[in-house]
């Protein structure tokens, strides 16, 4: 019987570059750039990696189908690469792979990097994939605002409350990612905004303004792992272990019929169940210290806080109005300032989600970095809400 993978992987190293308009770096520099902070973190020779999983979600604009930019980019000794795709959970994808490596013993130390070239090509996330001077693909008619924007109406009408409250918490975790992304020196957006600037902001689909809405990004993250008995024999001594990871996704039953409302997304719950029973949580609210969550739009991670188990259904307006998930609140969400601040280059951002749980249980988030966590969540979540993949994993120090 399967018994999880709780204690068995260890992270050796991560880097992350600095998300943005990266005018000045192509894929293969960003890649260099993050690897080159892992190594160094990990404290190890590239020749020691066995193995490597890289993300890359667009291949049209950055490397191509294959794993092999990774290792010709990187140098890497002639070991197995294997590149993976899944929607915007691409970078939590190659972190997936590279950690049941190691827990399954097939490799000692192994490899996942994210990267993704976007800005270059003129694509801005909006309204569609098809704007931009890459080829025009055909779109199943909709685009990612317009049906996160269903997904707000659909959870004002369950939790009984006028869109007018829910914009205003919307404001509030859009307020509330500026703030934090304005103290990260590797954020793409670094400017705070008041809760007046997204209430008024052009409407880009109802209820959803321009300030709920994240934008696209260049940049690429890497993570190093290995187990904890070999971290240990590098000389590590504060070690950040993976608790659980766990993956859930649409079988189509929420567009198949009425029996999912459209307020909330399935998968998301149904992996957090998991993940919360292989980590060994009875009770997240009160176990977790901090959370990363994928808030593509203001109204996604709201929503995501009940999805979680948070919030109580229908409470997160509340919860998020109280500053329960602000970065001096009872459960601080978005500590680096999220997709929305920190940026969303689709294939890294799985992964920027752990360097900054990875960050700050080591203490070393500068003047983000909260009072002693000791357990962090990340989240992230690819497609729509009506066909989705949920990605979840926890990490925590080790003991």
């Amino acid at each position: 019987m399967a018994t999880g993978i709780k204690d068995k992987v260890a992270i050796l190293g991560m880097g992350c570059t600095t998300f943005g308009e990266r005018w000045d770096a192509g894929a293969e520099d960003l890649m260099q750039e993050a690897f080159a902070e892992a190594l160094d973190d990990a404290g190890i020779e590239r020749d020691q990696i066995d193995a490597g999983w890289l993300g890359v979600f667009y291949d049209e604009q950055s490397l191509g189908k294959s794993a092999i930019p990774l290792s010709m980019t990187l140098r890497l000794p002639n070991i197995p690469v294997t590149r993976v795709e899944n929607l915007c959970a691409t970078g939590s994808e190659a972190m997936r792979g590279a950690v049941y490596a190691v827990a399954a013993g097939a490799c000692d130390i192994a490899l996942a990097l994210g990267v993704e070239k976007l800005k270059d090509t003129g694509y801005a996330g909006l309204p569609e994939r098809t704007k931009g001077s890459f080829d025009d693909l055909w779109m199943p008619g909709y685009t990612a605002p317009g049906a996160f924007a269903q997904l707000a109406s659909a959870y004002a009408t369950r939790a009984g409350i006028t869109m007018t409250d829910l914009k205003q918490a919307m404001a509030h975790v859009s307020w509330k990612s500026h703030q934090n992304g304005a103290l990260n020196p590797k954020a793409h957006l670094r400017r705070p905004i008041t809760i007046e600037q997204a209430l008024n902001a052009p409407m880009v689909a109802k209820p959803l303004g321009l300030y709920d809405c994240c934008g696209v990004s260049d940049g690429a993250a890497c993570a190093i792992v290995t187990t904890p008995e070999i971290a240990r024999s590098l000389g590590k001594q504060d070690l950040v272990t993976v608790k659980a990871m766990q993956l859930a996704a649409s079988n189509g039953v929420e567009a198949g019929h009425a029996s999912w409302d459209g307020s909330y997304t399935m998968t998301t719950r149904k992996a957090a169940e998991r993940a919360y029973a292989e980590a060994g949580i009875d009770n997240p609210r009160k176990e977790l210290d901090l959370v990363e969550v994928h808030d593509c739009f203001s109204v996604t991670e709201l929503i995501l806080m009940e999805d979680l188990g948070l919030s109580a259904e229908g409470a997160a307006p509340k919860d998020i109005l109280d500053g329960v998930y602000d970065r001096d609140g009872d459960m601080p969400c978005q500590v680096d300032g999220g997709l929305k601040c920190f940026g969303h280059p689709i294939g890294a951002s799985g992964l920027r989600m752990a360097y900054e749980i990875y960050s700050q249980l080591l203490g070393r988030a500068d003047q983000r970095q909260l009072d002693t966590p000791s357990l962090g969540l990340t989240h992230n979540l690819g497609g729509i809400p009506n066909r989705n993949i949920a990605s979840i994993a926890v990490y925590g120090l080790a003991g």
